[in-house]
């Protein structure tokens, strides 16, 4: 029977060690009395620390268990008690299926500790195909996002908001949304979202296909990126404007911002200071910077990742929502759910769903 730690492979073995002590560390940072003055430090390094907290737990139960396994199997040698070698044979099983079981657990949770560690997320979406139509499907997905992050308890703050005001809809709008295990679900809401519906303007009660995007952008609380804002950014105040191109104000507030090396432009205008959108803009600049940076690694260390589930790849479909016949089909999963429930924001077993088939996904790749 080999010992549990001896099954693991070194590099995942050498990965656990590593949590243990990034776990450590930061239990240490929160008896610290300066971090403890700064709330929003505390809540930032807790979701870490929580993170990890089921993976280190797990690891260190299967060290447990291996030394008792370890002690049963050197009861059952020639020179041992007899009765206690009988009561060892019939505890080994009972102990290897513990073994298997927490093993199973730890791997599972191991995979997905990089993801459970980011509580920031922004969501950027954009009105697709479909006129008015595809409008009114971007407001709907923003408020089924913040009927969703209510539930969850997480914060939700809107960075910019560009109204459709001919129908009611929305033609973009960028959230940012905070707390434990945000990036972790939402970043499979990355992709086309379409809908099969009667639109609101539609007269002779015709179902229409419209569509929108949504890109899901990891936002880390340190970034190891080197930007150059001195020579590689362009950025500069101007004046917000409305649907049309009216001019909102005739103060310049709004801000736009241009990465010269990847031809990326931002331009925030839903704060009314002009110091809270530049700000922004920056962050949103570097989540967006950061994601790319991440997937070239991940292309990199794996081939499978190609599928890019949550990577905000426009030109895939991910889901689409029929309302006649009352059901939401994802693309990546079997079966269909509820319209009603998810369109309230009753999205934990959609999103269960998701996480399973990727922790499955990513066990095959150990």
């Amino acid at each position: 029977m080999p010992e549990v730690l001896t099954i693991i492979p070194p590099n995942v073995a050498a990965k656990l060690d590593q949590i243990e002590g990034q776990h450590a560390a930061l239990s240490t940072q929160l008896e610290d009395p300066a971090i403890l003055a700064d709330h929003r430090k505390v809540r930032e390094i807790s979701i870490k620390k929580s993170a990890l907290q089921p993976v280190v737990d797990d690891y260190r139960k299967l060290r447990r268990l291996e030394k008792e396994q370890t002690e049963l199997q050197q009861a059952i040698g020639p020179k041992g008690d007899p009765d206690l070698a009988e009561l060892a044979k019939e505890e080994l099983p009972r102990l290897a299926s513990q073994i298997e079981a927490t093993l199973k657990d730890c791997l599972s949770r191991l995979v997905s500790t990089d993801d459970r560690q980011i509580g920031s997320v922004m969501l950027e979406l954009r009105a697709g195909t479909g006129g008015d139509e595809a409008a009114l499907w971007t407001r709907d997905l923003l408020e089924m996002y913040q009927k969703y992050a209510a539930r969850r308890g997480w914060n939700v703050e809107m960075l910019d908001f560009v109204p459709e005001t001919d129908a009611g809809g929305i033609r973009s709008a960028v959230i940012n949304i905070k707390g434990e295990g945000a990036w972790s679900e939402l970043l499979f809401e990355a992709g086309v979202h379409s809908v099969k519906r009667v639109p609101a303007t539609e007269a002779q009660g015709r179902i229409h296909t419209s569509t929108a995007t949504v890109a899901a952008l990891p936002e880390p609380e340190e970034v190891d990126l080197k930007i150059d804002w001195t020579n590689e950014v362009e950025e500069f105040a101007t004046r917000a404007q409305g649907p049309g191109g009216q001019n909102v104000n005739k103060v310049e507030t709004a801000w736009q911002i241009h990465h010269k090396p990847t031809g990326i432009i931002i331009k925030m205008m839903e704060a009314k200071s002009q110091q809270q959108n530049r700000e922004r803009a920056r962050r949103l600049l570097i989540a967006k910077l950061y994601e790319a940076e991440r997937q070239r690694k991940l292309a990199e260390r794996s081939a499978a990742r190609r599928s890019q589930i949550g990577t905000g790849d426009r030109s895939e479909k991910i889901r689409t929502y029929r309302y006649k016949d009352g059901i939401v089909a994802d693309e990546r999963l079997p079966g269909e759910f509820n319209l009603r429930n998810i369109v309230a924001g009753d999205m934990q077993e959609l999103f269960g769903a998701l996480i399973e088939q990727e922790t499955a996904r990513r066990l095959a790749e150990l």
